[in-house]
Protein backbone atom coordinates (compact mmCIF):
# COMPACT_ATOMS: atom_id res chain seq x y z
CA UNK A 1 0.00 0.00 0.00
CA UNK A 2 2.86 2.28 0.17
CA UNK A 3 2.71 3.32 -3.38
CA UNK A 4 -0.33 4.90 -2.51
CA UNK A 5 1.24 7.20 0.19
CA UNK A 6 2.40 10.31 -0.99
CA UNK A 7 6.35 10.20 -1.69
CA UNK A 8 7.91 12.89 -0.91
CA UNK A 9 11.78 14.16 -1.24
CA UNK A 10 12.53 16.92 1.72
CA UNK A 11 14.93 19.28 0.19
CA UNK A 12 16.29 21.04 3.44
CA UNK A 13 18.92 23.91 3.59
CA UNK A 14 19.45 26.86 6.25
CA UNK A 15 19.04 30.22 5.46
CA UNK A 16 22.44 32.26 6.41
CA UNK A 17 20.57 35.34 7.37
CA UNK A 18 17.60 33.90 8.94
CA UNK A 19 19.07 30.37 10.17
CA UNK A 20 15.59 28.87 9.58
CA UNK A 21 14.94 25.38 8.23
CA UNK A 22 13.24 26.05 5.21
CA UNK A 23 11.75 22.81 3.78
CA UNK A 24 10.65 22.53 0.24
CA UNK A 25 8.07 19.09 -0.96
CA UNK A 26 8.56 17.50 -4.55
CA UNK A 27 5.82 15.18 -5.42
CA UNK A 28 7.31 11.90 -7.44
CA UNK A 29 4.94 10.82 -10.40
CA UNK A 30 3.33 7.60 -8.79
CA UNK A 31 2.60 4.35 -10.48
CA UNK A 32 -0.91 4.38 -12.18
CA UNK A 33 -2.96 2.19 -10.41
CA UNK A 34 -5.73 -0.58 -11.84
CA UNK A 35 -8.77 -1.41 -10.56
CA UNK A 36 -10.98 -3.74 -11.58
CA UNK A 37 -14.83 -2.26 -11.06
CA UNK A 38 -16.80 -5.08 -9.79
CA UNK A 39 -14.59 -6.96 -11.54
CA UNK A 40 -13.98 -7.97 -15.18
CA UNK A 41 -17.50 -6.41 -15.50
CA UNK A 42 -17.12 -5.54 -19.07
CA UNK A 43 -17.28 -9.28 -19.97
CA UNK A 44 -18.74 -11.49 -17.25
CA UNK A 45 -21.74 -10.37 -14.72
CA UNK A 46 -20.79 -7.87 -12.63
CA UNK A 47 -20.16 -8.86 -8.70
CA UNK A 48 -19.37 -12.70 -9.65
CA UNK A 49 -16.90 -14.79 -8.66
CA UNK A 50 -16.01 -15.70 -12.25
CA UNK A 51 -15.78 -11.79 -12.93
CA UNK A 52 -13.47 -11.75 -10.36
CA UNK A 53 -11.09 -14.20 -11.21
CA UNK A 54 -11.11 -13.34 -14.92
CA UNK A 55 -10.22 -9.50 -13.42
CA UNK A 56 -7.73 -11.26 -11.17
CA UNK A 57 -6.16 -13.23 -14.46
CA UNK A 58 -5.66 -9.84 -16.02
CA UNK A 59 -2.86 -8.81 -12.92
CA UNK A 60 -4.73 -5.85 -11.68
CA UNK A 61 -3.74 -3.85 -8.62
CA UNK A 62 -7.14 -4.00 -6.79
CA UNK A 63 -10.59 -6.00 -7.18
CA UNK A 64 -13.62 -3.98 -6.07
CA UNK A 65 -16.62 -5.14 -3.83
CA UNK A 66 -19.92 -3.53 -2.99
CA UNK A 67 -20.79 -4.59 0.06
CA UNK A 68 -24.64 -4.88 1.43
CA UNK A 69 -25.92 -7.09 4.28
CA UNK A 70 -28.49 -9.80 4.32
CA UNK A 71 -31.27 -10.04 6.59
CA UNK A 72 -28.84 -12.10 9.18
CA UNK A 73 -26.31 -9.97 8.94
CA UNK A 74 -23.85 -11.35 6.16
CA UNK A 75 -21.96 -9.08 4.36
CA UNK A 76 -22.28 -9.82 0.37
CA UNK A 77 -21.08 -8.50 -2.40
CA UNK A 78 -23.58 -6.33 -4.58
CA UNK A 79 -23.57 -3.21 -6.35
CA UNK A 80 -27.28 -2.04 -5.20
CA UNK A 81 -29.62 -2.44 -2.04
CA UNK A 82 -31.88 -3.99 -3.93
CA UNK A 83 -31.77 -7.03 -6.11
CA UNK A 84 -33.69 -6.75 -9.31
CA UNK A 85 -31.57 -5.25 -11.78
CA UNK A 86 -29.03 -8.18 -11.59
CA UNK A 87 -31.06 -11.32 -10.58
CA UNK A 88 -34.02 -13.59 -10.71
CA UNK A 89 -35.34 -12.70 -7.46
CA UNK A 90 -38.85 -11.76 -8.87
CA UNK A 91 -39.24 -15.17 -10.17
CA UNK A 92 -37.85 -17.12 -7.03
CA UNK A 93 -39.80 -14.34 -4.27
CA UNK A 94 -42.58 -12.92 -5.84
CA UNK A 95 -44.19 -11.62 -2.67
CA UNK A 96 -40.73 -10.04 -0.90
CA UNK A 97 -41.14 -6.81 -2.75
CA UNK A 98 -41.49 -3.51 -0.43
CA UNK A 99 -44.15 -0.73 -1.13
CA UNK A 100 -41.95 1.06 -3.64
CA UNK A 101 -42.12 -2.36 -5.76
CA UNK A 102 -38.41 -3.15 -5.19
CA UNK A 103 -36.92 -6.26 -3.29
CA UNK A 104 -34.04 -5.14 -0.82
CA UNK A 105 -31.36 -7.21 -0.26
CA UNK A 106 -32.02 -6.77 3.40
CA UNK A 107 -35.30 -8.67 3.68
CA UNK A 108 -33.70 -11.67 2.78
CA UNK A 109 -31.38 -14.34 4.63
CA UNK A 110 -28.23 -15.13 3.25
CA UNK A 111 -29.04 -18.45 2.65
CA UNK A 112 -32.30 -17.42 0.53
CA UNK A 113 -30.00 -14.71 -1.55
CA UNK A 114 -27.74 -18.07 -2.82
CA UNK A 115 -30.89 -19.13 -4.22
CA UNK A 116 -31.02 -16.46 -6.66
CA UNK A 117 -29.62 -16.40 -10.22
CA UNK A 118 -27.42 -13.68 -10.83
CA UNK A 119 -27.23 -11.65 -14.55
CA UNK A 120 -26.05 -9.14 -16.50
CA UNK A 121 -27.55 -5.84 -15.32
CA UNK A 122 -30.62 -4.81 -17.62
CA UNK A 123 -33.64 -2.52 -17.88
CA UNK A 124 -37.22 -3.36 -15.61
CA UNK A 125 -38.91 -1.91 -17.78
CA UNK A 126 -37.56 -3.26 -21.32
CA UNK A 127 -35.61 -6.71 -20.01
CA UNK A 128 -32.83 -5.65 -22.21
CA UNK A 129 -29.20 -5.71 -20.92
CA UNK A 130 -27.88 -2.05 -19.87
CA UNK A 131 -24.66 -2.87 -21.78
CA UNK A 132 -26.44 -5.08 -25.07
CA UNK A 133 -22.51 -6.15 -26.37
CA UNK A 134 -21.68 -7.74 -23.05
CA UNK A 135 -22.68 -11.12 -21.72
CA UNK A 136 -26.31 -12.13 -22.39
CA UNK A 137 -28.94 -11.93 -19.64
CA UNK A 138 -29.37 -14.60 -17.71
CA UNK A 139 -27.41 -17.15 -19.15
CA UNK A 140 -25.06 -19.55 -17.56
CA UNK A 141 -24.85 -19.97 -13.86
CA UNK A 142 -24.14 -16.97 -11.49
CA UNK A 143 -24.59 -16.83 -7.95
CA UNK A 144 -24.10 -14.08 -5.18
CA UNK A 145 -21.50 -14.75 -3.06
CA UNK A 146 -20.40 -13.40 0.68
CA UNK A 147 -17.73 -10.81 1.36
CA UNK A 148 -15.89 -13.41 2.99
CA UNK A 149 -15.68 -15.57 0.01
CA UNK A 150 -14.34 -13.61 -2.23
CA UNK A 151 -11.92 -12.55 0.52
CA UNK A 152 -10.70 -15.85 0.61
CA UNK A 153 -10.48 -16.54 -3.26
CA UNK A 154 -8.55 -13.52 -3.48
CA UNK A 155 -6.14 -14.43 -0.40
CA UNK A 156 -5.68 -18.35 -2.04
CA UNK A 157 -4.93 -16.96 -5.49
CA UNK A 158 -2.17 -14.52 -3.98
CA UNK A 159 -1.04 -17.96 -2.40
CA UNK A 160 -1.22 -20.22 -5.52
CA UNK A 161 0.33 -17.76 -8.04
CA UNK A 162 2.33 -15.54 -5.89
CA UNK A 163 0.88 -12.30 -6.58
CA UNK A 164 -0.41 -9.70 -4.64
CA UNK A 165 -3.72 -8.13 -5.71
CA UNK A 166 -5.64 -6.19 -3.07
CA UNK A 167 -8.89 -5.71 -2.33
CA UNK A 168 -10.71 -2.28 -2.29
CA UNK A 169 -14.11 -2.88 -0.74
CA UNK A 170 -17.26 0.09 -0.64
CA UNK A 171 -19.80 -0.07 2.16
CA UNK A 172 -22.91 1.05 0.53
CA UNK A 173 -25.65 3.52 2.08
CA UNK A 174 -24.51 3.21 5.43
CA UNK A 175 -27.48 5.18 6.45
CA UNK A 176 -29.76 3.20 4.62
CA UNK A 177 -28.77 0.18 7.43
CA UNK A 178 -28.42 1.93 10.00
CA UNK A 179 -32.26 3.27 9.64
CA UNK A 180 -32.60 -0.66 9.48
CA UNK A 181 -30.59 -1.49 13.06
CA UNK A 182 -27.53 -3.09 10.99
CA UNK A 183 -23.78 -1.02 11.61
CA UNK A 184 -22.37 -2.00 8.22
CA UNK A 185 -19.24 -0.43 8.98
CA UNK A 186 -18.76 -1.89 12.34
CA UNK A 187 -19.23 -5.71 10.59
CA UNK A 188 -17.47 -4.16 7.32
CA UNK A 189 -14.06 -3.78 9.66
CA UNK A 190 -14.43 -7.02 11.89
CA UNK A 191 -14.04 -8.58 8.52
CA UNK A 192 -11.28 -7.38 7.22
CA UNK A 193 -9.37 -7.27 10.48
CA UNK A 194 -10.40 -11.24 10.54
CA UNK A 195 -8.74 -11.65 7.69
CA UNK A 196 -5.64 -8.87 7.87
CA UNK A 197 -6.64 -5.80 6.29
CA UNK A 198 -5.95 -3.27 9.34
CA UNK A 199 -3.12 -0.75 7.84
CA UNK A 200 -2.06 1.14 5.08
CA UNK A 201 0.12 -1.83 4.17
CA UNK A 202 -2.53 -4.52 3.92
CA UNK A 203 -3.22 -3.92 0.43
CA UNK A 204 -6.77 -2.94 0.92
CA UNK A 205 -8.25 0.31 0.14
CA UNK A 206 -11.84 1.57 1.84
CA UNK A 207 -14.14 3.85 0.09
CA UNK A 208 -17.93 5.15 0.84
CA UNK A 209 -20.01 7.88 -0.84
CA UNK A 210 -20.68 8.87 2.95
CA UNK A 211 -18.43 11.74 3.77
CA UNK A 212 -19.95 11.70 8.14
CA UNK A 213 -19.43 7.60 7.39
CA UNK A 214 -16.06 7.25 5.92
CA UNK A 215 -15.21 10.29 9.01
CA UNK A 216 -16.60 7.75 11.32
CA UNK A 217 -14.43 4.84 10.56
CA UNK A 218 -11.29 7.14 10.66
CA UNK A 219 -12.13 8.48 13.89
CA UNK A 220 -15.10 6.61 15.64
CA UNK A 221 -13.55 2.94 15.21
CA UNK A 222 -9.96 4.49 14.46
CA UNK A 223 -9.26 2.53 11.50
CA UNK A 224 -5.75 2.29 9.98
CA UNK A 225 -6.81 1.35 6.41
CA UNK A 226 -6.35 3.18 3.42
CA UNK A 227 -9.33 5.53 3.11
CA UNK A 228 -11.10 6.59 -0.22
CA UNK A 229 -14.08 9.59 -0.13
CA UNK A 230 -15.88 8.64 -3.43
CA UNK A 231 -17.61 12.05 -4.60
CA UNK A 232 -19.93 12.91 -7.00
CA UNK A 233 -21.29 16.54 -7.29
CA UNK A 234 -19.82 19.52 -7.82
CA UNK A 235 -20.29 21.41 -4.35
CA UNK A 236 -17.91 17.95 -2.80
CA UNK A 237 -14.98 19.58 -5.19
CA UNK A 238 -14.68 22.66 -2.24
CA UNK A 239 -14.40 20.19 0.37
CA UNK A 240 -10.99 18.51 -0.08
CA UNK A 241 -9.09 20.18 2.81
CA UNK A 242 -11.92 18.74 4.87
CA UNK A 243 -11.81 15.27 3.39
CA UNK A 244 -7.70 15.24 3.83
CA UNK A 245 -8.50 15.06 7.52
CA UNK A 246 -9.45 11.91 7.37
CA UNK A 247 -9.49 10.43 3.78
CA UNK A 248 -5.97 9.36 1.89
CA UNK A 249 -7.82 10.12 -2.06
CA UNK A 250 -10.86 10.87 -3.45
CA UNK A 251 -12.64 8.81 -5.76
CA UNK A 252 -14.55 11.52 -8.80
CA UNK A 253 -16.61 10.64 -11.70
CA UNK A 254 -14.79 10.78 -14.52
CA UNK A 255 -16.67 14.05 -15.54
CA UNK A 256 -15.56 16.17 -12.79
CA UNK A 257 -12.12 16.07 -14.32
CA UNK A 258 -12.36 16.11 -17.93
CA UNK A 259 -15.80 18.60 -18.31
CA UNK A 260 -16.10 19.20 -21.80
CA UNK A 261 -14.61 20.77 -24.95
CA UNK A 262 -13.82 24.29 -25.90
CA UNK A 263 -14.93 25.88 -28.66
CA UNK A 264 -11.80 24.60 -30.55
CA UNK A 265 -12.88 20.82 -29.40
CA UNK A 266 -9.93 20.58 -27.27
CA UNK A 267 -10.78 18.56 -24.40
CA UNK A 268 -10.99 20.64 -20.32
CA UNK A 269 -9.38 19.21 -17.74
CA UNK A 270 -10.53 20.81 -14.15
CA UNK A 271 -8.39 21.65 -11.27
CA UNK A 272 -9.64 18.63 -8.89
CA UNK A 273 -6.66 16.04 -9.63
CA UNK A 274 -4.06 19.42 -9.07
CA UNK A 275 -5.99 20.58 -6.14
CA UNK A 276 -6.41 16.85 -4.80
CA UNK A 277 -2.76 16.66 -5.24
CA UNK A 278 -2.10 19.92 -3.21
CA UNK A 279 -4.03 18.05 -0.23
CA UNK A 280 -2.09 15.03 -0.58
CA UNK A 281 -5.08 13.18 -1.98
CA UNK A 282 -4.74 10.42 -4.37
CA UNK A 283 -7.36 10.49 -7.09
CA UNK A 284 -8.72 7.69 -8.28
CA UNK A 285 -11.64 8.30 -11.02
CA UNK A 286 -14.80 6.29 -11.91
CA UNK A 287 -15.73 4.68 -14.41
CA UNK A 288 -14.03 3.63 -17.47
CA UNK A 289 -15.99 1.81 -20.16
CA UNK A 290 -14.58 0.95 -23.49
CA UNK A 291 -18.39 0.32 -24.71
CA UNK A 292 -19.53 3.67 -23.00
CA UNK A 293 -17.28 6.49 -24.07
CA UNK A 294 -18.69 9.60 -23.74
CA UNK A 295 -18.24 11.67 -26.80
CA UNK A 296 -14.03 10.17 -26.97
CA UNK A 297 -13.28 9.03 -30.09
CA UNK A 298 -11.66 5.91 -28.74
CA UNK A 299 -10.77 4.10 -25.18
CA UNK A 300 -7.26 5.35 -25.87
CA UNK A 301 -8.23 8.87 -26.23
CA UNK A 302 -10.21 8.90 -22.83
CA UNK A 303 -6.83 6.78 -21.32
CA UNK A 304 -4.67 9.07 -22.45
CA UNK A 305 -6.17 12.35 -21.24
CA UNK A 306 -7.16 10.78 -17.90
CA UNK A 307 -4.10 9.70 -16.86
CA UNK A 308 -1.20 11.32 -18.06
CA UNK A 309 -2.73 14.84 -18.72
CA UNK A 310 -5.13 14.97 -16.05
CA UNK A 311 -3.02 12.86 -14.49
CA UNK A 312 -5.20 10.69 -12.74
CA UNK A 313 -3.63 8.46 -10.10
CA UNK A 314 -6.05 5.27 -10.82
CA UNK A 315 -8.86 3.80 -12.69
CA UNK A 316 -12.23 2.17 -11.66
CA UNK A 317 -12.67 0.51 -15.27
CA UNK A 318 -15.07 -2.41 -16.25
CA UNK A 319 -12.21 -3.56 -19.03
CA UNK A 320 -8.67 -3.90 -16.94
CA UNK A 321 -7.52 -5.67 -19.25
CA UNK A 322 -7.59 -2.70 -21.60
CA UNK A 323 -6.15 0.18 -19.43
CA UNK A 324 -3.52 -2.47 -18.60
CA UNK A 325 -2.25 -3.07 -21.84
CA UNK A 326 -2.69 1.03 -22.62
CA UNK A 327 -0.15 1.69 -20.16
CA UNK A 328 2.34 -0.63 -20.22
CA UNK A 329 2.13 0.59 -23.78
CA UNK A 330 3.16 4.33 -22.72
Amino acid sequence: MSRFLAVLFVLCFMSCNTNKIKIKEVPIKSEKVVIAHRGASGYLPEHTLPSKAMAYAMNVDFIEQDIVLSKDNVPFVIHDIHLETVTNVAVIFPNRNRNDGKFYAIDFTFDELKQLNVSERFDLATNEAIFPKRFPIFKSNFRLHSFQEEIEMIQGLNKSTGKNIGIYPEIKEPEFHQKEGKDISKIVLDVLTKYGYKTKNDNCILQCFDAKELKRIRDKFKSELFLVQLIEFEEEELKLEEFAEYADGIGPWIEQIITGKDKNGKWLISDLVVNAHKNNLKVHAYTFRADQLGGFNTFEELLNIALYEANIDGVFTDFPDKVIDFINKN
